[in-house]
């Protein structure tokens, strides 16, 4: 009964460990659904973030929990999964998300993640504990999603030009003003769709190793569902300005049209991604879509120095949340 008890208790610790990483999953991305808005003048800073974390949570309503199958069944061999190796997950990604926002970097939540589940469970078991078809998709979708982004967001870009190639700026101005509110929607929608859907893989994946949910199941429980986007809702009404001002700014100046196709571009990647199961990064997704939409202006409009210094961080956040994860597994071992 004493060791029910323990790892009862434990679990309880992790879940809420799971919960906290989903709060600043949303106040590290809430870049992603607001810097555009805030950036061109739409919406006021509170305004926007309020906005954004409606449709976060307005998200469950939505999709299938496809992303969360993944991560939770999808990523590592169900045997390998223990209290350890989720403990070293979730302190490998907070760890990271914490240093990037210090920074103002807009790294990935979703593979900083990605990266402490895959570190904590090689420390256990070894490279032969990952699956390979979920790594696979996760890894390729780490540069489709940044690259369909910039795609659709320079394709829109054009098209809104020729459409309204004969109509007066100002008045374009206007009639985008409105349309961006639709494009932040449907943007955040997919931000709250895919990112809280990683927690709920995480703790679902908690909960069957440790046996408080079987693995039959076809879903989480419910409990788990609403926790984890509430919570991503409550992280983006926090906001993380210091990567607003990155992304809404520093990459390359926006206007309402570029701020709309932005969002558009980066909203139809995420809502491919989250129907076909893939965890994929939002920050990846909108910094492709701004890039695209600033490149059609004309190459020099990007900051391609800043453009730089955020994919290197990309390129790191998978082998240094992983690191960070190992060596929180080991501790883990220790304490747990």
């Amino acid at each position: 009964m004493q060791t029910v008890q323990a790892a009862l208790w434990v679990v309880v610790l992790l879940v809420a460990l799971a919960i906290l990483f989903d709060f600043m999953n949303g106040f590290h991305d809430a870049a992603n659904s607001i810097a555009t808005v805030v950036s061109t003048g739409v919406l006021k800073p509170g305004q926007a973030v309020i906005f954004a974390a409606f449709f976060n949570v307005m998200a469950i309503f939505i999709f299938h929990l496809s992303v969360a199958a993944t991560v939770g069944k999808g990523i590592v061999m169900p045997g390998v999964v223990d209290t350890h190796v989720v403990f070293g997950a979730l302190v490998g990604a907070i760890s990271w998300n914490f240093i990037t926002w210090y920074y103002g970097i807009p790294s990935s939540s979703s593979h900083a993640l990605i990266g402490g589940i895959v570190g904590a469970a090689i420390a256990k078991a070894g490279v032969g504990a990952l699956l390979s078809s979920g790594i696979f998709k996760t890894m390729v979708f780490i540069f489709v999603s940044p690259l369909l982004g910039f795609l659709l967001g320079s394709l829109m870009m054009v098209a809104v030009a020729w459409i309204f190639r004969g109509f007066r700026p100002l008045k374009v101005d206007k009639w985008f003003r409105q349309l961006q509110l639709v494009s932040a929607g449907a943007y955040s929608l997919g931000h709250g769709g895919n990112d809280s859907q990683k927690t709920i893989g995480l703790i679902w994946m908690l909960l069957i190793a440790t046996g408080y949910t079987a693995a039959t199941d076809s879903s989480p429980p419910t409990w788990v569902i609403v926790c984890c986007y509430a919570a991503i809702g409550m992280g983006t009404m926090f906001g993380g300005w210091r990567i607003v001002k990155t992304m809404g700014q520093k990459i390359t100046k926006l206007k309402p049209v570029g701020g709309f196709c932005a969002e558009t571009g980066g909203a139809i990647t995420l809502f491919l991604a989250t129907a076909l199961g893939i965890p994929v990064s939002t920050t990846h997704t909108i910094t492709g879509a701004i890039v695209g939409v600033g490149s059609v202006k004309r190459a020099s409009a990007v900051r391609w120095g800043v453009a730089g210094n955020i994919v290197w961080a990309w390129i790191l956040t998978i082998p240094a949340s992983a690191f960070v994860a190992a060596v929180a597994y080991w501790f883990a071992l220790q304490i747990l």
